[in-house]
């Protein structure tokens, strides 16, 4: 919107021109959700108390947990609201990347939405239904997923029609550009072929995958958030080299015109959620739910398919990875022998069960989250 304004601007007075560069906008799109959550954050805190909209804590967890009950949740509408202003004021509305990625947002947050107000304002503990939030989730992932296999590979609009065109008319077969195989980290040239179907289920399974596990590690407080924070900063990275061909020939990762647009909606990604974290830090005035959980997971998850980053995803998101692992390791063992892994699951309750105090878990675990992140984005020069 600004952009648009500023190009306008532009024809007339040369010095707005700064305004088409990338990392410019992406500065001022940290800085604009920083200030909305700063401004919008405590009446929506006021409000939540107001309407009684309170976490309910499990009694079979920690002890130190049962003074959280009834803190203010569903925070995560104001990381949405941040993010989603954010971007319309400073990326380019023209790309659509940007909008594949906020409707997987606003879907899963949607979908959180309705899942946090059964829970908190209707007073249904089981809220909506494993089956039918993963039905919903599968429903939004999937559309997401066949579009990003020829969006990717498509440089401009007509020709991803072309694309879907002559999948549809080859019987659902054809092949699509090396742009859509699967990159492995720290080698030149190795990658798999995925074709339209491998890349269709990567797509699913890693927009999906990703949104319930950023959701199982929203447990403590500023947990979730800051990792979020920080691997989708260095997304950011990945998309604005993925979108420059001079700097993605040099560093052999693929050119995906357009990609680079989404620095500005991590950069707001970033913003807001330091902007939460405000709110959100130990003791924590408010709660993400799963309206913000589901929806950044599931944002993050789009970002590393659409700059062909999933292994980074998975390198950097490692505490996310854990996470979720702890939780599945513990369902298998305690179904198959009757045996628990860990005290408690997901594994940050274990630390705490163990002595851990919660500020420590957390801070630990953001140490963890930065040097995989570290780690990962070495992999842009190590190859």
């Amino acid at each position: 919107m600004l952009l648009a304004l500023a190009n306008w601007i532009a024809t007339d007075v040369r010095a707005f021109n700064v305004f088409t560069y990338i990392t410019l906008r992406s500065v001022l799109a940290t800085m604009t959700a920083l200030v909305i959550s700063f401004v919008i954050g405590p009446r929506m805190i006021r409000k939540l108390t107001e309407y009684k909209i309170g976490q309910s804590v499990r009694d079979d967890g920690p002890q130190t947990h049962l003074i959280k009950a009834g803190t203010p949740t569903m925070g995560g509408a104001l990381i949405l609201v941040s993010i989603i202003v954010t971007t319309l004021l400073w990326a380019d509305l023209r790309n659509r990347f940007v909008w594949v990625v906020l409707l997987v947002t606003l879907g899963f947050g949607t979908v959180g939405w309705v899942d946090d107000y059964r829970k908190v304002v209707q007073r249904n503990p089981k809220g909506l239904s494993a089956r039918k939030k993963l039905l919903l989730q599968s429903l939004i992932g999937l559309v997401a997923a066949i579009y990003l296999a020829f969006s990717v590979s498509a440089p401009s609009t007509s020709q991803f029609l072309q694309l879907f065109q002559a999948w549809l008319a080859s019987g659902l077969s054809v092949d699509l550009s090396p742009k859509a195989d699967l990159i492995v980290p720290f080698f030149k040239t190795v990658s798999y072929p995925l074709g339209v179907w491998g890349f269709i289920i990567l797509s699913y399974c890693v927009i999906v995958g990703s949104s319930n596990a950023v959701n199982l590690t929203d447990g403590l407080d500023g947990l979730a958030i800051m990792p979020t924070v920080m691997v989708g900063a260095a997304l950011g990275l990945f998309a604005y080299v993925a979108g420059r061909a001079d700097f993605s020939t040099y560093l052999f990762m693929p050119h995906i015109p357009g990609a680079g647009e989404l620095t500005v909606v991590c950069a707001a990604i970033a913003g807001a959620g330091l902007g939460f974290l405000w709110f959100n830090a130990y003791p924590a005035e408010v709660f993400m739910g799963d309206v913000g959980a589901l929806a950044l997971g599931a944002a993050l998850g789009a970002i590393a398919v659409i700059v062909r980053q999933e292994i980074v995803l998975f390198i950097m998101g490692g505490v996310f990875v854990v996470e979720t692992l702890s939780v599945m390791i513990q369902v298998a063992s305690f179904k198959l022998t009757g045996k628990r892994v860990f005290r408690m699951a997901p594994i940050h309750h274990h630390y705490e069960l163990k002595g851990w105090k919660e500020n420590q878990v957390v801070v630990r675990f953001w140490i963890i989250t930065m040097l995989l992140v570290l780690f990962g984005l070495s992999t842009l020069k190590l190859r």
